[in-house]
């Protein structure tokens, strides 16, 4: 073998490997970062109005992050469910906040389901959700505890969508514990 091409050919390994580790690396967060347990990543909702809602703001409290797309037939099923229980249990510390993954040519249709919503909703604009990992599914709904704990992993779930029943398993629990404290 030629010595130009042993050198061609290492060279070209050694670009190949570094390029792996590096993607490696510096690759975004995907569903198996999401660690039931561990503190849930930092995320914050720009509403339709501008306002801004930080997870970190709402420590003390119970919080569903939701992703949802007026496309979606049982996202559209699934928020009339998640607006009640959200408005029942509003005064015990649970907040939804709503992430639609529509595009700002859909704001009009966005606006119309938010208005019948209890919970603030605001535009994604990008499936890739630092922490949360490519939005590839939908519904997709993530709870956090009053300490910032990830207690549910939509991701997991083989049936995303919530229930009554769901609802009263994974999240009421949530919020009889703690109800006085908080951090």
């Amino acid at each position: 073998m030629p010595t130009q091409f042993r050198r061609l050919l290492k060279t070209s390994l050694q670009l190949t490997c570094a390029i792996l580790i590096s993607s490696a690396l510096l690759r975004p967060a995907h569903a198996n970062d999401l660690v039931v347990g561990a503190t849930a990543p930092p995320i914050t909702l720009t509403t339709l109005d501008g306002k801004k809602i930080s997870l970190h703001d709402l420590h003390g409290k119970v919080v569903i992050v939701t992703f949802w797309a007026t496309w979606c037939g049982p996202c559209r099923e699934e928020l009339p469910l998640l607006s009640r229980y959200a408005q029942e249990h509003a005064k015990d510390g649970l907040v939804v906040l709503g992430f639609s993954l529509d595009d700002g040519d859909q704001l009009d249709q966005v606006r119309q389901i938010a208005k019948g919503l209890s919970f603030p909703v605001g535009l994604l604009g990008d499936p890739h959700v630092p922490g949360y990992g490519r939005i590839w599914h939908l519904p997709v709904s993530f709870t956090v505890d009053r300490d910032g704990k990830l207690v549910d992993n939509g991701w997991d779930d083989k049936q995303p969508v919530w229930t009554a029943e769901r609802l009263t398993q994974v999240v009421t629990p949530l919020l009889e514990q703690g109800r006085e404290g908080g951090y």
